[in-house]
């Protein structure tokens, strides 16, 4: 594959579908030929298969460059991301009891949760090899560095995830403070922080850097989720939640609310309802799937969007953006800031799916 540097990429969207093509073609490579291929191979590749936007790895090999460092050695530690990304999503998906993943059902519906967890686990399983292999390449010292620096990003996802899933197993709602702690800890870092550092890691970055670097990727990767969440509930499609068909943004419209998820939107709602309708919103997030009514959906969304709950989730977005970009700002000028000043608008602003 040929070397990918931005500087041939003069646009956002040409690096990033450069950048995909790569990620991909090496992810499924990583990919034992071994069996049972039926029982697990096949379905810890299927994820991959499906497509998806690759901007985590994107994030490893632009900060890479960005600090003067060879793309080519941070491949192995984007594909671990990517990798570790399609055992989350699995995971995620049996935990939140999701239908559909990039437009079709999802694992553990095609193939049970029993093969499509084992297979989630050999993926993460598969990670941590991945990442050894960077011996091959890297000095033993960075390549443990970089290691253990994935590991605290698995950690901290994992943390973020418990309180997530355990605020709705315990029927708790969490106030704008706890929930920004989550989502501090979930998809700041292994949406944003985590590749961000990573990068910046394997190409020498200081201290100084790495922080820096650091807080422009948390602030990435809580904008996208809110977005993710925004989208969720905005995104046009005649196929709406608890069907399990979906449009171009490849989950069930109104799946939040079906699951019964804590977003900041949910949080920004119930403030502003009346106490009978903020008890109709909790009534419906707390109910099981099954019983969430395509009305109870539109009713949601319209009071959503009638009580400025949407307006105020997506101005939060262009605080994180703007908090992104200026954390980038004392760095020296090079296409890889370009691109990922860019890249925060796409991301958290932007993006339609």
């Amino acid at each position: 594959m040929t070397r990918i540097l931005t500087k041939d990429h003069k646009q956002l969207n040409s690096y990033l579908k450069a950048t995909s093509e790569w990620i991909s073609v090496e992810t499924l490579n990583s990919f034992p030929d071994a069996e049972p291929k039926e029982y697990l191979y096949d379905l810890m590749r299927n994820y991959s298969q499906r497509g998806g936007k690759h901007f985590r790895p994107a994030l490893v090999l632009l900060c890479c460059e960005l600090f003067g460092g060879d793309p080519e050695d941070a491949l192995n530690s984007a594909v671990a991301l990517e990798l570790f990304h399609n055992f989350a999503l699995i995971h995620d998906d049996i935990e939140d009891d999701s239908l559909l993943r990039r437009g079709e059902p999802t694992l553990h519906l095609q193939h049970g949760t029993a093969l499509a967890l084992n297979s989630g686990d050999a993926l993460l399983a598969l990670v941590h090899e991945i990442l050894l292999d960077n011996n091959s390449r890297l000095s033993s010292t960075l390549s443990l560095r970089i290691h253990r620096h994935l590991n605290k990003v698995m950690r901290a996802t994992f943390e973020g995830q418990a309180l997530d899933i355990g605020w709705v197993a315990k029927k708790i709602f969490p106030n704008r403070v706890e929930y920004r702690e989550m989502i501090g800890k979930k998809t700041g870092w292994y949406s944003g922080k985590g590749p961000c550092q990573c990068g910046a890691l394997i190409a020498g970055a200081s201290e100084s850097e790495l922080e820096t670097v650091g807080r422009f990727g948390k602030a990435i990767g809580i904008g996208f989720q809110v977005r993710d969440d925004l989208l969720n509930l905005t995104e046009n499609s005649e196929n709406i939640a608890p069907s399990a068909n979906a449009g171009g943004y490849g989950k069930e419209r109104g799946g939040d609310i079906a699951e019964g998820k804590r977003t900041l939107i949910t949080i920004e709602l119930l403030d502003r309802l009346s106490e009978s309708d903020a008890e109709r919103l909790r009534s419906i997030l707390l109910s099981e799937r099954e019983q969430v009514l395509k009305s109870d959906i539109d009713w949601c969304i319209a009071r959503a969007e009638s009580t400025g709950a949407l307006d105020a989730a997506a101005i939060y977005c262009e605080k994180q953006a703007y908090q992104a970009t200026m954390a980038l700002e004392d760095l020296p000028e090079h296409p890889a800031k370009a691109m990922l000043i860019e890249l925060v608008d796409y991301l958290t602003i932007d993006r339609k799916a």
